[in-house]
């Protein structure tokens, strides 16, 4: 372990950026299922990744470009920003809307960059058996990272489609409910601030502590 700093961000990372930079998610193919294409792109990122850790270390730079661009694939921003700030949203001035989902953006990529460097795993797995789409829009992949200790973390994420591709909108971490923790950190902030938009998004530095997740919990 390299300290509390270096485990949170170890675990923030098993929860999205695993998905953050395999999935390319264009508009998916009807022959391939949510799950496979994910099976598909891990890996991929483990071939990646695969004895470069010292090279990004040293090179953040080059490895918050690719979290960028990869994140922007990927994820719905806007949504998951609407999500986070919950009843919040409906007060929030378009502008601190927008300004919300690039601060919650950029806050995810500096964590992730630095965790990825740090996050040692032995093994990311898509599961052989997946549950089964209830609705065409939405669809649930789960994942197992198996830690290099022999730990196995389940990791489940929710995708939506939207406007023909495919997005994460939330990721839940053993248990850990990301999406919602967040959004109650939001609400935590706002009470906090006396309900001052600006300051909450000026401040906003996401937190899960790392006793939380290597617990979990049973969302």
């Amino acid at each position: 372990m390299k300290g509390v700093n270096g485990m949170v961000s170890r675990w923030l990372l098993v929860g999205m950026i695993m998905v953050g930079l395999v999935l390319p998610l264009q508009a998916l193919a009807q022959s391939q299922s949510p799950e496979a294409l994910v099976r598909d792109n891990v890996e991929s990122l483990m071939e990646d990744l695969d004895g470069r850790q010292d090279y990004y270390a040293n090179n953040l730079g080059e490895l918050e470009a690719l979290v960028d661009r990869n994140l922007d694939q990927v994820a719905d921003f806007r949504y998951i920003g609407a999500s986070v700030m919950g009843n919040y949203f409906r007060n929030a001035t378009p502008e601190q809307r927008s300004r919300f989902a690039d601060v919650f953006r950029q806050t995810l990529i500096d964590t992730y960059t630095r965790g990825l460097v740090t996050f040692d795993y032995d093994e990311l797995r898509v599961l052989d058996a997946q549950q089964a789409q209830r609705y065409d829009d939405q669809a649930s992949v789960a994942m197992e990272v198996v830690a290099n200790n022999g730990q196995v973390y389940p990791v489940n994420y929710s995708l939506r489609l939207s406007n023909g591709e495919w997005r994460v909108v939330n990721v839940i971490v053993n248990g850990i409910n990301l999406g919602l923790t967040f959004r109650n950190q939001f609400d935590q902030a706002m009470r906090d601030n006396n309900r001052d938009y600006d300051a909450v998004i000026d401040g906003w530095s996401p937190e899960v502590g790392v006793e939380e997740l290597e617990q979990g919990g049973d969302a």
